[in-house]
């Protein structure tokens, strides 16, 4: 059974031209919102041709592509490896903007332990703890967010049928839940480098990440 979140409405639409550090540049129509239930400032971005002000009657039948991003100042911002949080950004940008859709940013920093905690947690893992372990140690939850926001967001800008852009289960398990139909899980690439193997292993083996690591097999 669905639990529907509480209506939000959409609060501010502007558009926003974007440019990333390799020139790829794109123009996203950049939605906030009113009524979320964390009070928190996640933005949506409308990409393709969702990329224009909301109008539910010229909507396309197709289900628009939607990517929920979790913040990652380091990754998204200064361009640290030590997660992929910057390289599916990038990816997911390009992706939703050529299949028409929306990028929802969503301000769960540390799979929502917060900037301070997450940095914490690094500390931790270079004293040998995984990820998810590196957040249980303090007594937090190995992940903490909640995609209610998400699914007021898209009610918000009249989508209740997705393509969803993730290797998480744990993100269209949530949406489903919240009444958000997801027409089709459509995987990220795999951002694989020496300062992450260690991150990217335990998303899959102990997240059930669907990633296809070369040291991670069935």
């Amino acid at each position: 059974m669905s639990e529907a979140p509480p209506a939000a409405t959409v609060r501010t639409q502007v558009t926003v031209p974007l440019r990333f550090p390799d020139e790829y540049r794109t123009t996203a129509r950049v939605f906030s919102f009113a009524g979320l239930v964390d009070g928190r400032e996640h933005l949506a971005f409308g990409l393709g041709d969702r990329a224009g002000p909301v109008d539910a009657d010229a909507a396309p039948p197709t289900p628009p592509l939607v990517r929920p991003h979790s913040e990652c100042l380091t990754g998204d911002v200064f361009g640290s490896r030590r997660c992929d949080c910057g390289p599916q950004l990038r990816e997911a940008v390009e992706r939703v903007a050529a299949a028409g859709g929306y990028l929802l940013y969503l301000r769960q920093e540390g799979r929502g332990i917060g900037l301070y905690a997450r940095l914490d947690a690094y500390a931790l893992q270079d004293a040998g703890l995984d990820t998810y372990e590196a957040n249980l140690a303090p007594g937090r939850r190995p992940d903490e967010r909640d995609y209610t926001v998400a699914a007021q967001m898209l009610a918000a800008l009249g989508v209740d049928r997705v393509a969803l852009l993730s290797n998480n289960p744990d993100k269209a398990a949530q949406l489903t839940r919240l009444g958000v139909a997801v027409a089709e899980r459509v995987p990220t690439g795999v951002y694989l480098s020496g300062a992450n193997a260690g991150y990217l292993a335990a998303k899959a083996g102990r997240g059930g990440h669907a990633l296809d690591l070369p040291f991670v097999r069935d």
